[in-house]
């Protein structure tokens, strides 16, 4: 029994237009997203395979395997859930009017202003080399948030921060559209950043109890 699903769009391809078409949509997530859920599934039946027999020698590429599937899923459904239409309240900034006013503060107190952050993130964004992500995260043990740039889907991350905002920069993400102007592509996702969800998860993060204390 498949312990990880495919979770459904929270809206349908056509949604994020002119952003991202809906061609891009519909094979990122029924086929690239799929593939990880696939990945994380099979690997995990690998594993059990593995424990059963007592025979650990793919052990470590397994685990590789495991890590990379099983991220690509997360950053995935973080992703599909971190961006609205234009028509439907996504882009602009969050501001204490719309109700996000903690998330508002807590980016100018970690990066100095709304503007900086949104240059960071852009720039780590459209410099990962290769595939990657670029990730605004919860960093529990200073209880600020941070920019990450993360390689494949699991590479360069902070031990124990949590993902409240990615913009995917793996060209199945905006290839059919963009070509290769990955900068193009980062610069349009600031107009469809949902950021009530991006508030709840800032929100849910913050309540978590720090698993690391010195």
């Amino acid at each position: 029994m498949a312990i990880y699903t495919l979770p459904e769009l929270p809206y349908d391809y056509a949604a994020l237009e002119p952003v991202i078409n809906p061609q891009i949509i519909e094979l990122h997530h029924d086929k690239h997203h799929a593939a990880y859920v696939k990945g994380a599934n099979d690997t995990l039946e690998q594993l059990e395979e593995a424990r059963d027999k007592d025979q650990w020698g793919a052990v470590n590429g397994l685990e590789k395997n495991l890590a990379f599937h099983l991220s690509g899923h997360i950053l995935h459904s973080i992703y599909w859930n971190n961006m609205a239409g234009p028509k439907d309240g996504g882009g602009g900034e969050p501001l204490a009017a719309d109700g996000v006013g903690v998330l508002a503060d807590a980016i100018t107190e970690s990066f100095g202003s709304f503007a900086k952050f949104k240059a960071q993130l852009t720039k780590a964004s459209a410099t990962t080399q290769g595939s990657g992500w670029g990730v605004l995260a919860y960093e529990p043990v200073s209880g600020r948030l941070i920019v990450e740039q993360v390689y494949d889907h699991q590479g360069n991350v902070g031990q124990g921060s949590v993902p409240i905002l990615v913009f995917d920069a793996w060209e199945h993400a905006f290839y059919l559209q963009y070509k290769n102007q990955k900068v193009d592509f980062i610069e349009a996702m600031w107009q469809v950043v949902d950021w009530q969800d991006v508030h709840r998860r800032y929100q849910a993060a913050k309540a978590s109890v720090p698993l690391i204390s010195f």
